[in-house]
């Protein structure tokens, strides 16, 4: 049974990436900062799936509580890099300070440098292993205040091939999966007007996405047998892109 850590798993996606694994056949380490009862409950329904489970407390931001974690779970199959360090600002950049700017960058990458730079020592000495990143097709438009969030995720994207690349023919791959507007409990207040009515219209689904879609992409790319798809980015957006050409058109 391959043990994978998911990051920020008490809600939203990392919650429904975690139910999946273990309804796969994983055991889930579902790792939150501070909702200890929604992580508690992420377990419970794992184990009443039929799945086993656990919950770690951790800010992924910290090197040194990164350390504990990834000790005290010994070995790790699969890391699935989601937590939400840092709440993007939706700004333009007259808006937008420095301060915010720079929390979103650094704190999202703070919580892949981290993880990644810990679990990929012993995923090398153990000869297998596979780091998932949630990214966002954020990362691939401009406009309606994504400043902060696209430059975020870009550079999350480029640390993941760069990773990819270090670690190659070590027996360990490296995927993004970067979904589009997914409702969850931090969306929910964004999709719920026009803006949610008009992505599920321009859906191939006929909705806006959930974070059981994403939850899917994730589970396809912690599987062994798309090792040869590392450094790649496997993008989750009810086909928006290529409907109606995206947020920028």
């Amino acid at each position: 049974m391959p043990t994978t850590l998911v990051t920020g798993a008490a809600r939203g996606i990392g919650a429904a990436v975690a139910r999946r694994l273990g309804r796969d056949g994983h055991h889930v380490i579902v790792n939150y900062r501070t909702d200890s009862a929604g992580a508690a409950g992420v377990v419970r329904d794992i184990e009443a799936a039929g799945g086993t489970a656990s919950s770690a407390r951790a800010d992924v931001t910290d090197p040194d509580a990164v350390d504990a974690l990834v000790a005290g779970i010994g070995r790790i199959d699969a890391v699935v890099v989601n937590a939400n360090t840092a709440p993007p600002p939706f700004a333009a950049l007259a808006e937008l300070s420095w301060t915010a700017f720079a929390a979103k960058v650094t704190g999202e990458l703070a919580g892949a440098f981290h993880v990644t730079k810990r679990v990929l020592e012993p995923m090398r000495a153990q000869g297998d292993g596979r780091i998932v990143y949630l990214g966002s097709t954020a990362a691939d438009y401009v406009g309606e205040g994504r400043l902060a969030h696209g430059t975020a995720k870009s550079a999350l994207a480029t640390f993941a091939r760069h990773v990819a690349a270090e670690c190659a023919r070590d027996g360990v791959s490296v995927l993004v999966v970067a979904p589009g507007a997914v409702r969850t409990p931090a969306t929910a207040g964004v999709l719920a007007g026009d803006r949610g009515a008009r992505l599920a219209r321009e859906s191939v689904l006929g909705r806006v996405l959930e974070p059981d879609d994403v939850a899917a992409a994730v589970a396809l790319a912690v599987d062994p047998a798309l090792r040869p798809a590392t450094g790649t980015t496997l993008r989750v957006d009810a086909g928006w892109s290529v409907l109606v050409g995206g947020p920028a058109s």
